[in-house]
This record gives C-alpha cells, structure tokens and sequence, in this order.
C-alpha cells in the first residue's frame, strides 16, 4: 500500500479531507448570507456543521474500515468522539452563551456609572468582546457527523489500498 499525504497517513488523509469539507462550507454560506468571503471562517468555530464532529466521526468511520470495529483503536476512537461531540454541544456551547450575557452587561456598564466614570476605571482593551459563538447546536453536530461517515464511507478504497 502507497503511503498518504499527509504524515505518509492516508487516515489522517481522509480525515483533513472532512475537516476542509466542514470548514469550507461555513465560508460559502457567509458568502450568501452576508455578500462577502470571510476567509477567517476557515479556522474559526462555532456554525454549521460542526467540524469537530466531522473530524473526530471520519476518524472513527477510518479505523473501522482499516482496522474493523472490534479493534482497540476503534474503541479508542468512538471514545473520543463521544467526548468532543458532547463538549461541542455541551461545554463550549454553553462558554458561547455566557460570553453573550457578559458582552451585554459589558455594554450597559456605561448607562449605570456614566461614559466619563467607564473611561475612568475601564482600558480600551476591556471593551474588547468575547467570542460568542464557540460551540453548536445538537443539530450542527448531528450533520458534522454525517458528513464524517460520509467522507470516511466515500474514502473506503483510498483508505484499503
């Protein structure tokens, strides 16, 4: 068998291949939604669909297809998955919420102590906002990981080879 591209892996392969899929389709959809590329959407997190969950899917639909499903890595794998999904739609979803509550009591600061009193005892960088759109919805991550299986199913020959 060749060896893959990347890291002579053809798992890691496949893998990236799911993770650009995910990536890139954020970055189409704000070209329709807002008019214009964002190329940042490329790396940033957060919106539809999870790449976390294409990522880590793909990765389990690879090892089950090299190395069978009752292997130690595919256990190793399904996991893994398990815990990044539900930190996807769990953990960073609800850092994601609590950003938006402390953005907005941020800005209403200045209507309670005065503009002067804010400029006074806050530097320019505190006005800086949190990220707010760090995790998904269950329904983001749901279709991330379809399109893992997916692209781990469509790569089954690359990855027997």
């Amino acid at each position: 068998m060749s060896p893959g591209i990347i890291l002579n892996n053809r798992v890691l392969d496949v893998v990236f291949i799911a993770w650009f899929i995910a990536q890139f389709y954020k970055v189409l959809t704000t070209i329709f939604k807002k008019g214009k590329l964002d190329i940042t959407r490329l790396w940033d997190t957060g919106g539809m669909p999870s790449s976390h969950s294409s990522t880590v899917s793909c990765l389990v639909t690879c090892i089950a297809i090299r190395y069978g499903i009752n292997s130690d890595l595919f256990a190793i794998t399904i996991i893994f998955a398990g815990i990044v999904m539900y930190d996807a739609a769990g953990i960073r979803r609800a850092a994601g919420k609590q950003a938006g509550v402390i953005n907005s009591l941020i800005e209403k600061i200045p209507l309670f102590i005065g503009r002067a009193q804010y400029n006074k005892h806050f530097s320019k960088e505190k006005e800086a906002k949190l990220k707010e759109l760090l995790g998904h919805t269950p329904f983001e991550v749901m279709v991330g990981c379809i399109l893992g299986i997916i692209i781990g199913l469509l790569f089954r020959t690359y990855l027997q080879g």
